[in-house]
């Protein structure tokens, strides 16, 4: 089994990367990528983490990048340990967007009502990368909601009252530093992007020329049937096919399984890390 898409605590992840390490050896995971929202910050210690533990580790990153319809998520895989300058002046700008961001998030909460400070939130959950998962746990534990998805619909998704627009990368630019950095840029979760089938080839297609090389055909997200058709379409268009869990731990995303994808298939085909490995 592999997974070529997890996070950590140093992004908005339950398990430290140690520890997420040792649940992959315990789940039969041969090959593990990292892959953080706007950080490489648990690298580091995953990477020595993989070596105790025998799994073949790859250096990730998950950046957020600007986008006018959904979300457009570029994973970096196969970084060098020390990445590029430009890769690490992205990740400070997108930090700073971030934490700009969870302040504002929290102004709307304390006007509503509900008292907490942005430092509050950072010890409680012991990272200064806060995500909105973090925050819908916290409204749960207020109980100003039942269930964390609650949360999202009733205030933090798009257009809800807590609800602040997100800063992104640009494309290009992030295509270059991962490059620069070694990786390799795939595009996560392609029906994020939140475009109809027949708008998204042309828009695939374009996104190849600029220096994207793959793509995340299988995520859980996604349904079997449209996995097997994105496969069918990046292979077109001259991708690499990927597949990740995009595991977050069961307390922050319960329907996401450590080395699972779509329908709970077990990632075990190896030629996901195969294609992976020939633009390393």
């Amino acid at each position: 089994m592999i997974d070529l898409h997890t996070h950590t605590s140093a992004s908005d992840g339950q398990y430290t990367p140690r520890d997420l390490i040792k649940k992959a050896k315990e789940e039969g995971i041969s090959v593990l990528a990292i892959s953080d929202h706007d950080t490489v910050t648990g690298l580091e210690e995953g990477r020595n983490a993989a070596r105790e533990a025998g799994i073949e580790f790859i250096n990730g990153i998950e950046i957020n990048i600007q986008w006018t319809h959904g979300e457009f998520h570029l994973l970096g895989l196969g970084l060098k340990d020390e990445i590029h300058e430009d890769l690490a002046d992205i990740i400070k700008k997108l930090s700073t967007a971030r934490r700009d961001r969870n302040i504002k998030i929290v102004q709307k909460m304390n006007e509503a009502g509900i008292e907490v400070t942005i430092e509050e939130l950072e010890n409680m959950y012991q990272t200064k990368s806060l995500g909105r998962p973090h925050l819908a746990d916290f409204l749960v534990q207020r109980k100003i909601v039942r269930h964390k998805q609650d949360a999202f619909d009733k205030y933090l998704a798009h257009s809800r009252p807590f609800y602040v627009e997100k800063e992104g990368a640009d494309l290009d630019m992030a295509v270059d530093a991962i490059i620069a950095s070694g990786g390799v840029p795939v595009i996560a979760h392609p029906l994020s992007l939140y475009l109809s089938w027949s708008k998204l080839e042309p828009v695939l297609r374009d996104i190849k020329k600029r220096g994207v090389k793959g793509l995340e055909a299988w995520h859980p997200g996604a349904r079997e049937n449209d996995c097997k058709r994105l496969e069918a379409m990046a292979r077109e268009i001259g991708f690499f096919v990927s597949a990740g869990s995009d595991f977050h731990g069961e307390k922050v995303r319960a329907d996401r399984r450590l080395g699972h994808t779509a329908g709970g298939r077990k990632i075990e085909d190896k030629y996901f890390f195969e294609e992976l490995k020939r633009f390393m």
